[in-house]
């Protein structure tokens, strides 16, 4: 883990993602928060997990029973260099807990607890020990049915299950009979009468608790939770601290209780040492975990936040459709952009990307260049050389990955802020010298020829991106174009760039066609692709050898 938050890109895999989206999104906003530069990768052994819409890398992993499953991951993250891992369902704890060092051997920290702690999460037998141990209550524990003598009703589930699979009520003796024919591995517990709450902890990498949630589950379906309220009940807070303080778990746990209606003593039902299904309802209250994640890899300490979830907030979740290719989220790559064209044959839009996609974004940028240092060797060569000289220099530390003004004004010993503003206005605001190329203009007019319509979607200032649609003629060409920056008004203009939908759906609307209609290519993997995958667009991956940002798959 790095101690500058700043220095490089930062890389979380989140494994068996299925539909975790609201995970994926809670993530992406606080790295937005942060600053940081994170890249998702998300597995899953089906392409049509929606959550691998909402990733900037999706990868097929075999079964997790297989015994390639751990050298699958462990390949992943050392070809990725993935700097943490983060499971997301009980199946793969065990095989990960005990794999962490592998994990470290390639430099990748997997967000999970000891192996242990996983075993006694496991088996709930060992869980309601576990909790009696803390001095909580949890109710007695039975693994047969001859040797159930409590009364009924009465709960009978796998030992080692999740998601209320496979768990059932029984009222009677003769049910219980029945049930237990089909439920293998069980264990039975007496029922108990009254409100059901969620937990959700996270704490540091040393086991330190960081937040502490509580939260009533107001309606359930299938074990997760469709309607919640945010409970900072000082009680279930400081019962939760004991678990801390004998699990001592590493990132976020998942605790899960019931208020006794007539004693108002709470039994602890079970223990998921993972990011349960509705911990984002947590993060979105003001314990935001994900955050902390962020921190953490960035090197910075994360202190006890007492209370952080604001408290009765109600929230309610809800399912949406996305419409997966037959080869799951994966954009179509090309290398030619006229192999756009059979792959529009059966839509009625085609929405490109501006830079690096329908032109080469260095031509701009040596374009800015040459305005720059015409500018200042006009005004004084003897500081500045003369305009080759100092273009040169700026697109040579422009190759190097540098801010290329600031550089020249070290270089030429320079600290006039002024003068250096006025520099950057004249490179932003400039009517570039670029072309649009031929082969690219001949698409477009067959594209449009054929009934289709053509759309662009960009990032950047408003001005200069305008600028260079007019300067390659576009406007011609095009029936529309949205600038995100544009969408912003007054608001954070990073909040509307891609991975932001919020253009993609300006389009659809002027355009009046289904997204499944419709096509997007673009050349960054990093943001051009997850909005149009997830509202069902076919994506084309544009492979600019020569692109800024059109990096790895």
């Amino acid at each position: 883990m790095r101690n500058n938050k700043n220095d490089r890109e930062y890389r979380i895999l989140f494994t068996s993602v299925g539909r975790r989206v609201e995970l994926m999104q809670a993530f992406r906003e606080a790295a937005r928060r942060e600053e940081i530069d994170l890249k998702i990768y998300t597995a899953d052994m089906s392409d049509t997990a929606p959550a691998l819409c909402f990733g900037d890398v999706a990868v097929r992993v075999c079964r997790i029973l297989d015994e390639d499953y751990i050298p699958q991951l462990i390949g992943i993250c050392r070809e990725h260099r993935i700097d943490l891992l983060i499971p997301t369902i009980d199946t793969d704890l065990v095989k990960l807990s005990y794999a962490r060092a592998d994990f470290e051997k390639v430099g990748t920290r997997v967000l999970i607890s000891a192996p242990d702690k996983i075993a006694l999460c496991r088996d709930k037998r060992y869980t309601g020990d576990f909790f009696r141990k803390c001095g909580l209550h949890a109710p007695e524990t039975f693994d047969s049915v001859e040797r159930y003598d409590r009364s009924f009703p009465c709960f009978i589930k796998p030992k080692d299950g999740s998601s209320s699979i496979n768990a059932f009520r029984a009222d009677s003796m003769e049910e219980l009979r029945e049930i237990a024919k089909r439920v293998p591995d069980y264990i039975i517990q007496p029922y108990i009468e009254g409100e059901e709450y969620t937990v959700d902890i996270f704490c540091d990498l040393d086991g330190n608790a960081v937040f502490i949630t509580p939260r009533v589950r107001v309606a359930v379906r299938s074990g997760e939770v469709l309607q919640t309220r945010i409970a900072m009940d000082d009680t279930i807070v400081e019962e939760c601290q004991r678990i801390i303080g004998a699990f001592e778990p590493c990132g976020p746990i998942t605790v899960q209780l019931i208020r006794e209606k007539k004693s108002g003593d709470d039994y602890y039902i079970e223990i998921n040492p993972r990011y349960g299904g509705g911990a984002p309802l947590s993060m979105k209250a003001g314990a935001d975990s994900a955050r902390s994640v962020l921190q953490m890899l960035a090197g910075r300490k994360t202190a006890y936040q007492e209370h952080a979830a604001v408290d009765g907030r109600m929230y309610t979740r809800f399912d949406q459709s996305i419409y997966m290719r037959a080869d799951g989220s994966r954009p179509v790559e090309i290398g030619c952009l006229a192999d756009v064209e059979p792959l529009a044959a059966d839509k009625r839009a085609v929405v490109f990307d501006l830079d690096d996609t329908l032109y080469d974004e260095r031509d701009y940028v040596r374009s800015g260049f040459w305005q720059v240092a015409s500018f200042l060797s006009g005004m004084r060569p003897e500081v500045w050389g003369d305009r080759q000289e100092c273009e040169d220099w700026l697109w040579e530390a422009f190759e190097r990955g540098e801010p290329a003004i600031d550089r020249l004004f070290e270089r030429c010993r320079c600290q006039d802020d002024a003068l250096k503003a006025k520099c950057l206005q004249r490179y932003r605001e400039h009517f570039p010298k670029i072309a649009l190329p031929e082969a690219h203009r001949q698409l477009l007019v067959r594209l449009r020829e054929s009934g289709r319509k053509l759309g662009i979607i960009t990032d950047g200032r408003v001005e200069g991106q305008e600028n260079k649609i007019r300067a390659l003629g576009l406007e011609e060409l095009i029936d529309e174009y949205v600038v995100t920056d544009a969408l912003a008004g007054r608001a954070d203009v990073r909040l509307f760039r891609k991975p932001c939908p919020l253009a993609f759906h300006v389009i659809r609307e002027r355009f009046g066609i289904p997204f499944e209609d419709m096509i997007y290519v673009g050349d960054n993997v990093r943001k051009d692709f997850q909005a149009p995958a997830s509202l069902g667009m076919t994506a084309v991956w544009y492979h600019n050898e020569h692109g800024i940002y059109s990096g790895e798959r």
